[in-house]
């Protein structure tokens, strides 16, 4: 294959090459997890559970392995934090329940960002609960957001990449900042705002401007 020798040509191949590799990291082709890879993380699980006594938590996870599609999923949360976080080891006096959870966060969500994991949204709540039944103690909740996942796969990494590296610790300051939360995996899900929808639209804006303003200048 030639190179063009167009300017048109050469933006059209250089906004190709970038969409195509944006295209391929942002999406997963690796399919469901494998047997092995369950068996794998199901021992990964079993010994956060135990950490953190929580066997019921195995469960749960098994049934999410179990259930793999394969595509990409978004996680919903809703969390209420403290007044006041709780003094475990690490957490500074005087320390706001938002700078606690933010190391938390941190590490975990800068390490999924690597694999094209991202919030989708992000918001505070404007009033108790209006809508709430077979629930207790749920009408007051502080902040809900939504965070994309390439795969259950990735978000498994995640989990032993931490394990690995001895960041169990951290999960003790969600515990400290968060009064209550509620986290479940959306698969499927939509969204209008796909990045790849958005970023194929922008990338197409650009070649056709570039070729419009090149036929222009040849013609001019």
């Amino acid at each position: 294959m030639s190179f063009p020798s167009t300017l048109a040509g050469r933006v059209w191949l250089v906004l190709s090459i970038l969409y195509a590799a944006f295209f391929c990291w942002y999406t997963s082709f690796g399919g469901p997890l494998s047997e092995e890879e369950i068996d794998h993380y199901r021992g990964i699980v079993g010994e956060i559970a135990r950490l953190q006594d929580d066997p019921a938590r195995v469960e749960v996870w098994m049934h999410f392995m179990e259930t793999d599609t394969g595509d990409d999923f978004a996680m919903i949360n809703v969390i209420d934090m403290r007044e006041t976080p709780l003094q475990v080891p690490g957490v500074e006096p005087g320390e706001t329940s938002d700078e606690v959870v933010a190391k938390y966060t941190a590490p975990f969500l800068g390490r999924a960002l690597l694999s094209a994991a991202h919030p989708v949204m992000l918001g505070f709540a404007a009033s108790p609960a209006i809508d709430l039944w077979g629930i207790e103690d749920a009408r007051h909740w502080d902040q809900g957001g939504l965070v994309r996942y390439r795969s259950r796969r990735d978000l498994l990494e995640h989990l032993e990449w931490i394990r690995a590296e001895g960041g169990d610790g951290i999960h003790a300051f969600k515990i400290a900042a968060m009064e209550k939360t509620i986290a479940y995996p959306l698969d499927p899900w939509y969204q209008l705002g796909d990045p790849r929808f958005v970023f194929g639209l922008v990338f197409g804006v650009i070649g056709l401007s570039v070729q419009a303003f090149s036929k222009r200048d040849a013609t001019g």
